[in-house]
């Protein structure tokens, strides 16, 4: 028996990397789960895949569930405050005894396979947060994938309620794929035999066509919500207003965007409505609830402050929707180098008046000299950051006093402006 404080619980997981040895199957998590006794076979689900918008989707179910009264395991990634952000249970992260105490226990028995298993750091999160929704005595996860679906280890699930395809584009087109169809049918991956699938409104025909082609195969109905039913009153920094089939409904987080992540969570509810009781207000007042760190996050509102964690073309293209012409705008900006950098700098430039950049965030990230390089090769002004990240932004913040200060490109640079900001 390995007896875990949370910081060495912390250190065990962070031990292992993010992917783990290469998948072809679902192989290596099944024999993880079964080690410690499969907990996702007596829990249920809504699992959630897709590009853009998952973490959105995921917030608004949890908040209708919570606000109906459901025990709510809620699972995402990657963590934006603190590793234990990415288990939830009824909007409170996981306590450091519990994290401790089942870390040790996910020790037990990885200790009993091969040192070249290869298990992921997702894996060993994954098999701690089953446990825990378990003990905990969850009525419903809310499961958000970690890359893809087919070979995500979420995908292990066999008692979904519910699949969500969130909007599908280019992303990870190394491991998925590098066509948007072959990307959707990684999404696809998530559905199952006779359970419903919602997708969402924002997707293409391409992404429809093969979306609905898994759900013949699967006998799984299929809904998209008809976006013909809605319209929106208003969009600002402070959400969206807007009525779908004569409902009236409010979204907390910024950008027009997310009407086609709440459309999906309508229509989903409509679905778990008679199983979970959920009311009418439950359901406008959990999506109008639900926010989400790092996405168009307000820092501050005197000066204008802004963090976005938008790292791909389309979710890049939102953000620009929601800061469009808010000048002047000067952003600090930090990209990861496995990213489709070129699209989404060229969908940026024209929104921002100048950069500056950083590296430093994460292991992954693009040097900040030559990410500011690429940003000048594209028209745009940027400069490499010549202090830390705290004093660029603080410095930035007070040059730019009637302005915009947008902090974004990565995840990651969102997670370390907020270890910053909390201490």
């Amino acid at each position: 028996m390995f007896e875990y404080s949370n910081e060495k619980a912390i250190e065990y997981i962070f031990g292992f990397s993010h992917s783990g040895k290469s998948v072809k199957d679902l192989s290596r998590i099944k024999m993880l789960m079964s080690a410690i006794g499969d907990p996702q076979d007596r829990l249920k689900f809504v699992h959630i895949a897709g590009t853009n918008g998952k973490g959105s989707t995921a917030r608004m179910f949890d908040g209708v569930f919570v606000r109906a009264g459901l025990k709510t395991g809620l699972f995402t990634s990657p963590f934006i405050i603190e590793y234990a952000d990415r288990i939830q249970v009824n909007d409170r992260n996981i306590d450091s005894e519990a994290l401790a105490r089942l870390a040790d226990k996910v020790h037990e028995a990885v200790s009993e396979f091969p040192e070249d298993t290869g298990f992921s750091q997702f894996e060993i999160t994954q098999a701690i947060a089953f446990l825990y929704f378990e003990e905990q005595g969850c009525d419903i996860v809310v499961l958000e994938t970690g890359l893809g679906g087919l070979l995500d280890c979420t995908n292990i699930i066999t008692t979904p309620l519910l699949t969500v395809i969130t909007k599908v584009d280019l992303d990870h087109t190394a491991i998925l794929g590098d066509t948007v169809e072959l990307i959707a049918a990684q999404k696809a991956g998530i559905i199952k035999r006779g359970v419903p699938c919602i997708l969402s409104a924002g997707n293409t025909d391409e992404v429809r066509l093969v979306v609905a082609e898994k759900a013949m195969e699967m006998g799984s109905r299929l809904v998209i919500p008809d976006v013909d039913e809605i319209s929106v009153q208003n969009s600002g920094l402070d959400g969206t207003n807007f009525t779908y089939k004569g409902r009236n409904f409010h979204t907390s987080m910024a950008g027009i965007h997310q009407t086609d992540n709440a459309l999906s969570v309508i229509e989903g509810c409509e679905i778990l409505r008679d199983i979970f009781d959920l009311t009418d207000e439950d359901i406008r007042e959990g999506i109008a609830d639900a926010v989400l760190p790092g996405r168009t996050e307000i820092l501050s509102r005197k000066p204008l402050v802004m963090v976005d964690g938008g790292h791909n073309p389309d979710g890049v293209r939102a953000l620009a929707k929601v800061i469009a012409g808010k000048r002047p705008c000067h952003a600090v900006i930090g990209m990861c180098r496995d990213k489709n950098l070129r699209e989404a700098l060229s969908v940026l430039i024209h929104h921002v008046d100048g950069f500056v950049t950083v590296d430093g965030f994460s292991d992954r990230a693009e040097n900040a000299a030559e990410l500011a390089e690429l940003i000048n090769s594209l028209g745009g002004k940027a400069i490499p950051a010549q202090n830390g990240l705290l004093t660029e932004i603080e410095n930035m913040k007070h040059q730019n006093k009637d302005g915009l200060t947008l902090i974004c490109g990565s995840l990651y640079l969102v997670s370390a402006v907020h270890e910053i900001y909390k201490n």
